[in-house]
């Protein structure tokens, strides 16, 4: 190999102070074709970097398949920028948040990177459900009526009360994806009792962040979705205190206290 024709610049390199960069690692399904395009619209990518590692997953998505992915957790989150400092690592999957566990899904991630605070969909929701003062939910869920038993099972231990909660019967989460924003609406809507604090729409495969602002304009509460969940807790680990992305919801206007990895709110 010759060098004789390539010069080194007389411009040395100047390096940017690294001091204001908030990272964000983010674990997502094999198959997941929804959540980092709703991180990246729900969180400030001015002042954000988003990291993605990518865990093997195959439909159809049953609590048998879902923990399959446990031994994979602490390889996919090695890969996730190596040697960057991260403030949290998202792990984005609500059904297999519940059926591994918040607490087992932090310790695999933290064997990989010691002290990241650890989100899922299910922490993340707990803790907004909380911030809104909700006890009594409603919850769409787009699974299997298996695969959704073990999430009203989940809250119920978790000291709420789930007034009601329908599921679409879907077992692929390519198809979750695809459900339209109009269905979810809808579906939503139908789910909702009069004793509700709140909603709760499950699972990051939905497109569920673009339906909150009507849910919450037709039902006059509160609507938590899971990837909005997990982008508000993010912000808030990022000391964004005061970052509301619009039409997102009434979350946004919360604060974020007492954060505990794969602990309760």
């Amino acid at each position: 190999m010759t060098t004789d024709r390539v010069s080194r610049s007389n411009h040395a390199p100047e390096l940017d102070d690294r001091a204001g960069e908030i990272r964000f690692g983010l674990i997502v399904l094999s198959t997941d074709l929804t959540s980092e395009g709703d991180l990246y619209r729900l969180l400030p990518l001015d002042t954000v970097s988003i990291h993605v590692s990518r865990v093997a997953y195959e439909n159809p998505t049953t609590p048998e398949n879902l923990r399959k992915m446990t031994p994979r957790l602490a390889e996919a989150a090695d890969l996730i920028a190596p040697g960057e400092d991260l403030r949290a690592i998202c792990y984005s999957c609500t059904a297999a948040s519940v059926t591994i566990g918040d607490a087992e899904i932090t310790t695999a991630i933290n064997r990989a990177r010691p002290d990241v605070p650890v989100v899922t969909p299910t922490l993340a929701a707990r803790h907004a459900l909380s911030a809104l003062r909700a006890r009594r939910i409603a919850m769409l869920t787009p699974y299997l009526e298996k695969t959704a038993a073990p999430m009203v099972d989940y809250f119920t231990r978790h000291g709420f009360t789930v007034t009601n909660a329908h599921c679409f019967g879907l077992e692929d989460d390519r198809d979750m994806a695809r459900i339209s924003v109009s269905t979810i609406v809808d579906a939503a809507v139908a789910v909702d009792t009069d004793d509700a604090d709140a909603l709760f729409v499950s699972c990051t495969a939905l497109k569920a962040v673009g339906a909150i602002a009507e849910i919450e304009a037709r039902t006059g509460k509160p609507v938590v979705t899971s990837n909005q969940a997990c982008a508000w807790v993010l912000s808030r680990l990022g000391g964004l205190q005061d970052h509301r992305p619009p039409g997102c919801g009434r979350l946004f206007e919360q604060p974020l206290t007492n954060f505990h990895n794969g602990e309760a709110a």
